[in-house]
């Protein structure tokens, strides 16, 4: 009996050590994880012969599903995902050693779970073995054999299927290993091409550049290389911006919100810029780096543009300065460097004087340079003032393109006065604009563009030849009023002024000059005494225009 059993458990073994020898096998093949398991799994259903069998790996979400299976079994069983601390598996898991039962739905050595149990009636699963999967210490699985009647597991077989389990756990581990090294490679091979993409477009902004490339060329070349659309944004930038453009300038990185990247261009702690992009999607770590290299590029363009735009402003201010404190006329230096400019002096015949509020001469100044390019003429600051030399032709309409300009510009109201110089008599048009811009101040306007000729009425105001007009002007309509104050510190001008100027109402005049209405009275009945007639009653015109060209004196002067 003895000499029967030994061939018998023999052969076994040999069967035994065939089907691992084959798992082994199947380990070194090129097939993927899944298919290496379900080799795994078929060799040992064959081998140890249960009704079924299947393996399980514990999920990210640390719960235990089936991954490889052999024998009949529900497609609803293979798809059941339980905890992983619950049922026969939970106990593997923990012991990570093997475990089983005789009949699984009366145990009471293992936690049950109500869906689990609910799956293994349907099944109709009774014994059930298990062995666990385990990698440097971790149990990241278990193997299953499994039977539909109550019985008892051997050690042998619980052996077998646990050296199927180890297996398993070499084939999870290498082909895990595999993948890491795969991504990796496929990483490193992406990172390897954003490098050599970004070297490409560094070298590209470069040829930009040496070629004489503007900043909008270089955005242009963004937008082609980078993908969406990329804009370069002056110091003023956009309202919607400031906080990423803020940020971007605190941090020296790019910005990215609401579907776009700010990166501010800046050189020094001076702020020249900023470069946006817009683009569908979350930007690439790699593509905000060359952007944020391209602002480098960016500043040095800009730097050099504005060094070239300084030195052709100072070389056109400066010829500006000489034309107009040198005139009446052009000396032939002065004609050869207007004419080196592309600039025909003895067309320059408009004088233009702006002035703004909200904005200094000089920074004024420089707007007016971009329109004087642009009309062949020069522009520059002048005792205190933005001013401008422009070729003759319709004077009105020039000076009312170069406020739509600057108004447009600044976002600012600003006053523009333009006077035709006669005879290249830029001084005394200068003079003129500038007086009269004054005029126009005083009488509120401070966002207009005009000649002087709109108010000749004022000319004797802004015009210091026709000063003594207008001083036998106001010694005809004014002057008796202008002794008596002189001579007794009173205000009957003023007093008149504002009379006029509240529209003859006595209560509104005494409430403007803070005096009682009776004080009011006695003042305007003693302007009526000084001037030797009824004003009030009589043709009081010449008196109003001389009360008006003395307060407008009084402001341009």
């Amino acid at each position: 009996m003895t000499d029967t059993a030994e061939p018998g458990s023999l052969a076994r073994r040999q069967r035994e050590l065939a089907s691992l020898y084959a798992t082994v096998k199947s380990l070194t093949a090129l097939g993927g994880l899944d298919e290496v398991l379900q080799s795994i799994v078929h060799h040992a259903h064959d081998l140890i012969g249960t009704d079924f069998t299947y393996l399980s790996l514990v999920g990210p979400d640390g719960r235990l599903s089936a991954r490889a299976s052999d024998g009949t079994i529900s497609a609803e069983f293979l798809a059941a995902a339980i905890p992983a601390t619950v049922g026969l598996g939970g106990k593997v898991l923990a012991s990570r050693s093997p475990h089983w039962v005789r009949d699984y739905a009366s145990s009471t050595l293992i936690q049950h779970d109500p869906d689990f149990d609910r799956l293994v009636g349907t099944e109709d699963l009774v014994a059930l073995l298990g062995v666990p999967l385990v990698i440097r210490g971790e149990a990241v699985g278990a193997l299953f054999a499994a039977y539909r009647s109550e019985r008892s597991f051997q050690a042998d077989e619980i052996a077998l299927l646990n050296a199927f389990a180890d297996h398993a756990a070499v084939a999870l581990d290498n082909a895990r290993l595999y993948e890491a090294s795969r991504t990796a490679l496929q990483e490193l091979q992406s990172a390897y091409r954003k490098i050599e993409r970004a070297q490409a477009i560094h070298e590209a902004l470069t040829g930009v550049v040496l070629a004489g490339g503007t900043p909008d060329d270089v955005a242009q070349l963004l937008a082609d290389q980078l993908g969406g659309s990329v804009a370069l944004l002056d110091r003023a930038g956009e309202i919607e911006l400031a906080g990423a453009v803020e940020e971007a300038r605190r941090s020296g990185r790019c910005t990215v919100a609401a579907g776009l990247s700010v990166a501010a261009i800046q050189a020094g702690d001076s702020y020249l810029g900023a470069l946006v992009w817009r683009r569908d999607g979350v930007p690439d770590d790699t593509d905000l780096r060359t952007l944020e290299r391209a602002t480098h590029i960016l500043g040095l363009l800009i730097l050099k543009e504005r060094a070239v735009a300084e030195a052709g402003e100072r070389v056109s201010g400066e010829l500006l300065t000489e034309l107009l404190v040198g005139s009446p006329g052009i000396s032939p230096a002065q004609r050869t460097r207007a004419r080196a400019r592309g600039i025909d002096a003895d067309r320059l015949e408009l004088v233009v004087v702006a002035d703004s509020p909200a904005v200094a001469p000089t920074d004024l100044a420089r707007h007016l340079h971009d329109i004087a390019r642009d009309h062949a003429g020069l522009a520059g600051e002048h005792l205190g003032r933005a001013t401008m030399l422009l070729p003759g032709a319709d004077d009105e309409e020039t000076v009312s393109e170069v406020h739509s300009r600057l108004r447009r510009t600044l976002g600012a109201p600003v006053l523009v006065v333009g006077e035709r110089a006669a005879g290249h008599d830029w001084s005394r048009a200068f003079s003129l604009a500038g007086r009269c811009g004054a005029v126009l101040r005083a009488l509120g306007h401070t966002d207009t563009g005009a000649t002087t000729r709109r108010y000749a009425l004022y000319a004797m105001v802004f015009d210091a030849e026709r000063a003594g007009e207008l001083d036998r002007f106001l010694a005809g309509s004014l002057g008796a009023l202008l002794e008596y104050d002189e001579q007794r510190g009173t205000e009957l001008v003023d007093t008149l002024g504002a009379y006029y100027d509240n529209r003859a109402n006595v209560a509104a005049t005494a409430r403007a000059l803070h005096v009682h209405v009776n004080t009011l009275l006695k003042r305007l009945d003693r302007a009526g005494s000084v001037l030797g007639f009824d004003w009030r009653q009589g043709n009081d015109l010449e008196l109003q225009l001389g009360l008006r060209l003395h307060a407008l004196r009084a402001t341009v002067t």
